[in-house]
């Protein structure tokens, strides 16, 4: 019997190729995360039953909704989702309150208007319940949508890029009230997003989309600064990637890069491998002019202020390495960046910590890649 929760397989060609594996335990947010057209969305409508794969099987605290083998494909009202569309799918005709209502079924109309009553209060609309969509700004309708998805209490709840259609204050204001929510829902909770911050912030697990087919899962912390390959590195944006050597230095291994030898302090292999790997921009520590290093520091790497460009309290800082290759990307607060003259052309020096250098396998360019 399956563990409680939600377990997919599916397999389709097209429309949207399809290779993918995914679980989500009660009381669990999965992020699903990739560029776009890489599955999400077709992710979400077939597990709702919106759309059939060709062939896999999604299955439900132990109950088989899709089995292509079986020939089994219950329909979407025998499935108990709730589904917060990206445009939240609101009958304009309607209320807040009879939005809401609407998915409730096998009660009295008193006991819809209650509980309908009851959901708008717990997203924080109680005041709110007579006006129609086109009277509610876009967080406000949104929060309808979340009630009326809860209205039917579903066994799993769908978040298709729910706050993508608001303003950037909403945003937050609406991902503080979602992580307030979840904390009271013990159902497997999927949210489709092509925001890592939004992922890391509210996630428990996400999952790695291209093409159709999960490359990665694990912690949101872990899969960003600890991906499994150069590719996936590249889809979550890390800026700092790199081609490296291991070296034998005694009975210790380190990384050979322009010249430095790194240590590192995950690291498996032999003397001579070649390696890819990455290092987070908050692995990255900006040395103190007036306190300028000896060789006494992890990692010492000294260069070239190739540009740096304040965003607010924060600078962001590409540093050409002594030796060449490509720059190393970092923040560090703008009053640092003043006090220690930071500037296009300035020299500088940095820290590589250890414990955030991350080793990859190596892999061909793309382009040179047998097929």
């Amino acid at each position: 019997m399956s563990a409680p929760g939600l377990e997919v397989t599916l397999r389709q060609r097209a429309p949207i190729p399809l290779d993918a594996e995914l679980e989500c335990a009660p009381g669990e947010l999965l992020a699903l995360v990739g560029p776009s057209g890489s599955g999400k969305s077709t992710l979400l409508r077939c597990i709702a039953g919106l759309h059939t794969a060709a062939d896999g099987a999604i299955r439900c605290n132990g109950e088989t909704w899709f089995d292509a083998a079986a020939a089994i494909n219950h329909p979407v009202q025998a499935r108990r989702i709730g589904f917060v569309f990206q445009n939240y799918a609101l009958f304009p005709h309607l209320t807040a309150l009879e939005n809401v209502a609407a998915a409730l079924g096998g009660l009295t109309f008193a006991e819809r208007t209650a509980r309908a009553h009851e959901l708008l209060t717990r997203v924080h609309l109680d005041g709110l319940a007579q006006r129609k969509p086109a009277a509610l700004s876009g967080g406000q309708q949104q929060r309808v949508a979340v009630a009326r998805a809860l209205a039917r209490d579903p066994a799993v709840l769908l978040l298709d890029e729910p706050f993508s259609a608001v303003d950037q204050v909403t945003r937050r204001k609406l991902q503080q009230e979602l992580a307030r929510l979840r904390a009271h829902l013990n159902i497997p909770m999927l949210l489709v997003t092509h925001d890592l911050d939004e992922a890391r912030m509210l996630a428990d697990r996400m999952v790695i989309l291209h093409k159709g087919n999960t490359l990665q899962s694990g912690p949101p912390e872990q899969v960003l600064t600890q991906p499994d390959n150069a590719a996936i590195a590249r889809l979550v944006g890390l800026q700092n990637l790199f081609e490296g050597t291991l070296v034998s230095e005694g009975d210790d291994l380190k990384l050979a890069w322009l010249g430095h030898r790194l240590a590192v302090t995950r690291i498996a292999g032999a003397g001579g491998d070649r390696v890819a790997w990455v290092i987070p921009p908050e692995g990255v520590l900006l040395h103190r002019r007036e306190r300028p290093s000896r060789g006494e520091a992890e990692n010492p790497v000294a260069g070239t202020v190739q540009d740096c460009l304040r965003l607010g309290p924060f600078t962001q800082i590409r540093l050409l390495p002594e030796g060449g290759g490509e720059p190393l990307a970092f923040s560090v607060p703008t009053h640092v960046a003043e006090r220690n003259e930071i500037a296009p052309g300035a020299m500088a020096r940095v820290t590589l910590l250890a414990s955030s250098i991350h080793l990859m396998p190596w892999e061909p360019p793309a382009e040179t890649r047998a097929d």
